[in-house]
């Protein structure tokens, strides 16, 4: 599984990678969490608000915190998919 969290490094793009690092963290599964900061690499998911999350190539989340429930089922599912 791979996430990346997107974001210029602001506190809200901070706290939210802390987030999908404890929600990977209690899941118990193999993830690859990556920050990305820059912001051409961040248009390409189309994201225009930021922090964003995408999980395995899909955005999840964006402009908003998301809570660590959330990210915890985006991985089950993530994880029942494959």
């Amino acid at each position: 599984m791979e996430i990346k969290v997107l974001g210029p490094g602001c506190p809200r793009c901070q706290q939210t990678e802390k987030i999908v690092k404890e929600a990977v963290a209690e899941a118990g599964v193999e993830a690859k969490v990556e920050k990305i900061t820059d912001i051409m690499e961040i248009m390409t998911f189309g994201v225009i608000s930021t922090p964003a999350v995408v999980m395995d190539g899909q955005v999840k989340s964006a402009g908003k915190i998301p809570k660590k429930e959330e990210v915890r089922n985006w991985i089950k599912k993530e994880k029942a998919a494959s």
